[in-house]
């Protein structure tokens, strides 16, 4: 549309000058040329410019075209922008008449308030560049543009600029700087431009690092991928190990090396066709795998593929399913011989992900048989994240869950609807991420990892300082896990330049739940996982909390048991299955006769007996986590353990997504000094009753279980709502990563009229725990404050 306005004073009187601030991912992602041609489609003069807030804008034109630009600035930005908010700015001195529309270049950078993007999966519009023959990029590796690319994971400073990134090593030729600087292009300000002249090039090498020439790197690896060969491959975030996934040979000559025996492989495929041979798909599933975050989707596994799909997820119903992110990765995939590959993290066990070439070649020679690596450098590694779609009845469209966080998602804030200063959270022992509050915004963290060796905490550290950096935060407060034995509750309070609180870990998972959905009051947080510091020095984890952001008292919680060994009965679940067994029959097993404790020799059934009984070095605990794995046991579905929540996990996966409820098990609620105190004493001994049938229904038991923990839930809520007067619930902790759980609970207290809120926008696992810290040391300060200035 062009707009034709009179020349005289009788144009001024038609235009009106109105300033606009666009706060949210607005820098680095083509957004003021996009706001330069959106402009000119309006007739718009003015000008748009970058500054510490986001960006700024003035526009000069008849009101109702400045309104339609903005309306179609929030409906339909760039791809890679995510607009938080666009206000009107006052502006007291005159404008003057625009002649044209400018981008002036940006005012001072030095106390940011833009969100930095995260990275992106490479566009069509590249793709399409990447093969075609006629392309200066043709099968070019590093293709991309304003719209897609690398972003969180190679930025080195604020504001995002390529001299700031991992980029600046490279000098653009003259055809890249063209569309660099060339306002009309889809590469202007594209920090990471670049093409096969003058930008990153792929190395191959063998397992030594020694070079292997070739003149195609991507067709040699597809041919040692289909010979039956592992390759670590250098990709976004970090290296991925890869094979062809329906070699079995392969598959499990990659498990052997990375000793890896019983834990879940994720897969790559081409796109949702071809995903649709090994899983099943609703258009939901397709919309999260296609979403420019590519996150790895746990997807039902089709039954006709099950004999191939057993050796990648063992035991396990589900299939983490992700499509291509880089053009590496659409290359590899070109070949229809190799139509799945196996794609998983390029780590040894318990250590992050590796992202440094020299570092690669050094911890995974062992397991790799040639290695892809590449010269650009990555600043900071970034794992692929896991969601799932949560199905429930009633529900138009699944609700998006993580199981973690990271790659395509960090580090893009939580916000709320009030202020928590400037507080930088430090997570907890497994699954950790670092949060960092900046007023009414949350920022949160990749997935990091399990703090349990150097090289993964040291990746911790600088994480909390690089993103304080990019944020251009000095936090004054620094939150941790009230665990006295964690290494970042020993780091924190050794620090005397900060104030540090201490956040008890169950507290933390039900604030977390309750800022992810703008709650704030009296709430009851279900709180079950697996290990959790209490306030009276035991280990929580199947707790009913009752309180808010300032404070908790503890309402309700499963009877306490016993694990002999300590840390030794989560790794050996048939501890615990001991423990629970003498907490229900006693110190005489004698007559125990069933199978999970028949194939136990009789010298580790005495130890364990002696352990409990005695109790030597068995810690008390009320774990919700640990009476899963100890019920699994039990029934002989896990009694070791190789991975977190593995127990647990194959206990589920008997079920087979199947969400229907049955007869629970018999337990008992007791009221112990005002605290609900559940007894899962009569559950065992029935359990154990069944189980010593001749041909006990296993499948049937687990579902009885699992119906038992949701009907516990509900009956103490109900019980907690009549006495407190308080219908606000969450639920939170790693128990709730458990499906039929989740469903069934929200059903079941919707059936009561109860509303309950879970987790969507960060995992209800340790993953999100930082978020929760943050808010509760924000309102812990705020009360101190207040307290001391006598309000």
């Amino acid at each position: 549309m062009v707009l034709n306005f009179p020349d005289s004073a009788e144009k001024l009187a038609l235009l009106q000058t109105r300033r606009y601030r666009v706060c949210g991912i607005v820098q680095g992602v083509g957004f003021r040329p996009f706001v330069h041609r959106l402009a000119r489609t309006y007739n718009i003069t003015g000008w748009v410019l970058n500054d510490s807030e986001g960006v700024l804008l003035e526009l000069q034109a008849p009101l109702d075209a400045i309104k339609n630009f903005i309306t179609e600035l929030e409906i339909d930005p760039p791809p890679l922008a995510k607009i938080i908010d666009v206000f009107e700015v006052q502006v007291d001195e005159v404008a003057p008449n625009y002649q044209s529309f400018d981008i002036r270049k940006s005012q001072d950078l030095a106390n940011m308030d833009t969100i930095i993007p995260p990275d992106s999966n490479v566009c069509e519009d590249c793709l399409r560049e990447m093969r075609d023959p006629g392309d200066r990029r043709y099968r070019y590796e590093f293709i991309n543009c304003t719209n897609c690319g690398p972003r969180y994971s190679i930025i080195l400073g604020m504001p995002y600029d390529r001299s700031k990134s991992t980029m600046r090593s490279f000098a653009m030729c003259p055809e890249c700087n063209r569309e660099y600087i060339d306002i009309e292009d889809r590469r202007y300000h594209a920090q990471p431009n670049a093409c096969r002249t003058c930008g990153p090039h792929l190395q191959l090498t063998d397992k030594s690092g020694n070079s292997i020439i070739t003149d195609d790197v991507v067709r040699y690896v597809i041919s040692k991928l289909r010979e039956g060969a592992i390759v670590a491959i250098k990709s976004l975030g970090g290296f991925h190990l890869v094979v062809d996934a329906s070699n079995e040979a392969a598959v499990r000559e990659l498990r052997r090396r990375k000793h890896r025996d019983a834990k879940p492989f994720a897969v790559m495929v081409a796109n949702t066709l071809s995903a649709a041979r090994w899983v099943l798909i609703n258009e939901h599933d397709k919309e999260l795998l296609e979403s420019v975050q590519r996150p790895i989707v746990l997807l039902r596994k089709n039954p006709e593929a099950i004999s191939l799909l057993e050796e990648i997820a063992p035991r396990n119903p589900n299939l983490g399913v992700m499509l291509p992110s880089t053009p590496l990765q659409h290359l590899l995939l070109e070949d229809r011989s190799l139509p799945v590959l196996v794609m998983t993290s390029g780590n040894l066990s318990g250590h992050p992900i590796v992202f440094e070439n020299t570092v690669a070649i050094e911890q995974l020679g062992e397991i790799a048989d040639y290695f892809v690596l590449n010269d650009r450098d990555i600043r900071t590694r970034v794992d692929d994240s896991v969601v799932r779609g949560i199905v429930r009845e009633g529900k138009d469209v699944p609700q998006v869950f993580f199981l973690r966080r990271s790659r395509g998602f960090a580090p893009y804030p939580i916000h709320l609807p009030y202020s928590v200063g400037s507080v930088i959270a430090l997570g907890a022992e497994l699954k950790t991420t670092v949060s960092i509050s900046k007023g009414k915004q949350v920022f949160i963290s990749q997935h990091i990892g399990d703090l349990k060796n150097d090289a993964t905490f040291q990746s911790h550290i600088d994480c909390a300082r690089h993103m304080q950096d990019l944020l251009g935060v000095k936090a004054k407060t620094l939150a941790c896990d009230l665990h006295p034995a964690f290494r970042s509750t020993r780091n924190a309070v050794e620090q005397s330049d900060i104030r540090v609180v201490q956040v008890q870990h169950h507290h933390a998972h039900m604030v977390s739940c309750m800022a992810e959905n703008g709650l704030s009051g009296q709430t009851i947080g279900v709180v079950f996982d697996g290990t959790g510091y209490g306030t009276d020095g035991t280990i929580w984890g199947g707790e009913f909390l009752l309180g808010d952001a300032e404070g908790f008292i503890r309402v309700g919680h499963l009877r306490p048991m016993l694990l002999p060994g300590g840390d030794k009965a989560v790794k050996e679940p048939i501890r615990i299955a001991i423990s629970l067994l003498i907490e229900a029959f006693g110190e005489n097993l004698t007559k125990i006769d069933i199978p999970a404790i028949n194939d136990l020799s009789e010298q580790r059934r005495e130890i364990f007996s002696k352990m409990v009984i005695k109790k030597i070095n068995s810690p008390t605990t009320s774990s919700m986590g640990r009476l899963f794995d100890g019920i699994s046991s039990l029934m002989g579905i896990c009694t070791e353990v190789e991975y977190e929540g593995q127990a647990a996990i194959e206990m589920e996966a008997i079920l087979q997504r199947d969400f229907h409820m049955t007869r629970p098990f018999e337990y008992v609620v007791e009221n112990n000094e005002n605290c609900l105190v559940v007894d899962y004493r009569p559950l065992v001994k029935e359990l154990v009753h069944q189980l010593s049938q001749p041909i006990p229904d296993i499948a049937g038991l687990s579902r009885r279980f699992h119906s038992t923990i949701v009907d516990i839930i509900c009956e103490v809520c109900l019980r907690l709502i009549k006495q407190y007067g308080i219908k606000q619930i969450v639920l939170s902790g790693g128990v709730f990563c458990n499906e039929f759980i989740l469903v069934n609970t929200l059903h079941s207290l919707e059936a009561h009229e109860i509303k309950s809120y879970f987790h969507q926008l960060v995992p209800t696992n340790d993953g999100g725990i930082s978020l929760g810290q943050v808010v509760v040391a924000a309102a812990q300060i705020k009360r101190s404050t207040q307290h001391n200035n006598g309000d």
